[in-house]
C-alpha cells in the first residue's frame, strides 16, 4: 500500500471531518476526499496502462493523482506550459491510453473532468515505475523520467521528518501540479503530516499565463488564505518581494517559504529576509524525485542549499561533480536502465557541516580567455537578484571577459537597468563582472528560450542573438 493513500484513507477514519483539502467556495474532509478518492480509482481500475493528468490546479487534480497512486497504476502527470504538441508527445512517449482532460463526467470541488481514450500503443517500461515526469530538454522535446512509488514517497517522508508535522499548516500551491517540485515536495507531504492543502487554481495564485506572473495577485491569495508555506522558483520570490515592498502589506502566517529550481543569490535572501519572508533554499532534480537537499528553518546558511535530506547518500567527485548513490533511479523510458550511481552534472561542494553548496551545471562551466573558471549561474544569479532585471544569460567562453544578455523588469528605465548592471558587478570579483551586456525582450518559452522552472536555455539563446555574443569582446 502506497504511505500516502494509507495517510489518506487513515485520516478518514481518525479524523473524519478535518478539512484535508480546501478551495474556493469550499473543502473536501479527509472522509470527503478518501471517498472520491475511491469512486475516480474504481473508474480507472476498469481500465489498462499508463494514465495522464491535464488539469489545471485544484481539487480534481488531487483526486487524479491519488486515485491512480491508489490503482497501482502509472501516473502522467503534463505540466500546464507543454504546448498540445509537447504533451501528445509525453503520452505517446509513456505509452498513456488514458487522460484526465477537464469535462463533465465527474465534478469535484466544482472541477469538472472526463477520462478520454488517446489511442496510443502500449510501451515497454522500467519495472517498478510508478510516475512519469516530463523535463523538456534543450531541444524541447519532453524527456521521461520514470520514478518508483517508494523514490517518491522517500522524499515525502524526509521531508515531513526534517521539517516537523507542526509545519503542516496551510500550504498554498504556486507551481503547478503537474511539477514534480509541487506535487512530490507540496502535496505529498502535507497529506502525510495531516495538514490543509489549499487547492487554488494558478490563475487565483497570479500564474494564469504561463512564465508571466502576476506577483500583487500571489500575495493576495497568501493573505486571503492564511497560506503557511509556499514552493517557490526564485522568479517568484523576486516578484513576491517586490509586491510587499510596493504594498507594504505584511504575510504573517507564512513560516516557510522555500525556494529551488535555480540558484539563488544571497542577495535575494537578504532582501527576502528584510522582506519578513522565511525563506529556505533547497536543492534537487528530476531522476531522484524532486528534492535531493534543502535548508532546515531557522538553521539556513545562505550560498549553500542545506544538508541531504535522509533517505540520500551523494558525494562529490574530484572534478566537483555532485554523484547521487541513493535512492536509485529507475531510468529514462525507452532508454536502458543504468544500474549505480547517477551523474547529476552539477558542480558543488560540501561544508565542514555536511552542507551542500550548488556552484552551478558541470556543462555550462565558462573558461575565459585568461584561463578562469566560472560558473553562469553565479553571475546570473547575481544580476537577477537586482529588482530592475527580470532575466539573465551570462556568457564568455574564450573571451577575454564575461557580457550577459538580460530583460529588463516591466518600467525599468535603460539608466536604472545599467545602475542595477553595476550594483551586481560590485559584488563579483574582476574577473566576473560583466563588461558588455545587451537588452532584450523577456526571455520566450514559447520559442524554446526557458527551461519549465525559468532558467535560461543558453544554446537556443545564443543562436537567437548571435551577432552579439560571438562578437570578440
Amino acid at each position: 500500500m502506497s504511505l500516502v493513500i494509507d495517510a489518506v484513507m487513515s485520516a478518514a477514519k481518525r479524523t473524519p471531518n478535518r478539512i484535508s483539502i480546501s478551495y474556493s467556495g469550499g473543502a473536501l474532509t479527509c472522509e470527503n476526499l478518501a471517498r472520491e478518492v475511491d469512486a475516480l480509482a474504481e473508474l480507472l481500475s476498469r481500465q489498462a496502462g499508463p494514465i495522464g493528468i491535464a488539469l489545471d490546479n485544484g481539487p480534481a487534480w488531487i483526486v487524479s493523482d491519488l486515485a491512480v497512486l491508489a490503482t497501482g497504476r502509472v501516473c502522467v502527470p503534463l505540466p500546464p506550459f507543454f504546448t498540445a504538441a509537447q504533451q501528445a508527445a509525453a503520452l505517446a512517449d509513456a505509452g498513456a491510453s488514458r487522460l484526465i482532460a477537464p469535462g463533465q463526467q465527474r465534478v469535484i470541488g466544482g472541477q469538472g473532468l472526463e477520462v478520454r481514450e488517446t489511442g496510443f500503443s502500449a510501451r515497454v517500461l522500467h519495472g517498478g515505475t510508478s510516475k512519469i515526469t516530463y523535463t523538456s530538454g534543450s531541444t524541447g522535446q519532453p524527456k521521461g523520467v520514470c520514478l518508483s512509488r517508494s523514490q517518491i514517497e522517500a522524499v515525502a517522508t524526509s521531508l515531513v521528518q526534517v521539517l516537523g508535522v507542526e509545519r503542516a499548516g496551510a500550504h498554498l500551491p504556486v507551481l503547478p501540479l503537474g511539477v514534480l517540485l509541487e506535487n512530490v515536495a507540496g502535496l505529498y507531504p502535507i497529506l502525510l503530516a495531516g495538514g490543509r492543502y489549499h487547492a487554488a487554481t494558478l490563475a487565483e495564485v497570479g500564474q494564469g499565463q504561463a512564465f508571466r506572473p502576476d506577483p500583487m495577485q500571489l500575495l493576495a491569495a497568501i493573505r486571503a488564505t492564511s497560506a503557511t508555506s509556499l514552493i517557490l522558483v526564485p522568479e517568484l520570490l523576486r516578484g513576491l518581494i517586490a509586491a510587499k515592498q510596493m504594498s507594504g502589506l505584511a504575510t504573517p502566517t507564512l513560516n516557510l517559504v522555500a525556494v529551488g529550481g535555480a540558484r539563488v543569490s544571497p542577495t535575494l535572501l537578504s532582501a527576502a529576509a528584510a522582506a519578513g519572508l522565511p525563506v529556505v533554499e533547497g536543492y534537487g532534480m528530476s531522476e531522484c524525485a524532486s528534492v535531493l537537499a534543502m535548508n532546515r528553518p531557522g538553521h539556513a546558511v545562505p550560498g549553500t542549499v542545506g544538508e541531504p535530506l535522509p533517505h540520500v547518500r551523494l558525494e562529490i567527485a574530484p572534478d566537483g561533480e555532485v554523484i547521487v548513490s541513493a535512492p536509485a533511479f529507475l531510468g529514462y523510458v525507452g532508454v536502458p536502465a543504468t544500474a549505480g550511481l547517477l551523474h547529476t552534472g552539477d558542480i558543488g561542494a560540501l561544508d565542514a557541516a555536511g552542507r551542500l553548496r550548488i556552484e552551478g551545471r558541470k556543462d555550462n562551466l565558462i573558461i575565459t580567455g585568461f584561463g578562469r573558471n566560472v560558473s553562469p549561474e553565479w553571475v546570473e544569479s547575481e544580476l537577477t537578484s537586482e529588482p530592475q532585471i527580470l532575466q539573465a544569460m551570462v556568457f564568455g567562453e574564450a573571451q577575454s571577459s564575461l557580457g550577459a544578455l538580460i530583460a529588463a523588469m516591466p518600467g525599468a528605465a535603460p539608466d536604472q537597468l545599467a545602475a542595477a548592471v553595476a550594483r551586481a558587478n560590485g559584488r563579483l570579483p574582476d574577473y566576473a563582472k560583466i563588461t558588455r551586456w545587451r537588452q532584450t525582450p523577456p526571455f520566450d518559452p514559447a520559442a524554446g528560450q526557458l527551461t519549465a522552472n525559468g532558467r535560461p536555455r543558453r544554446a537556443v539563446l545564443a543562436r537567437a542573438y548571435a551577432d552579439f555574443v560571438l562578437e570578440p569582446a
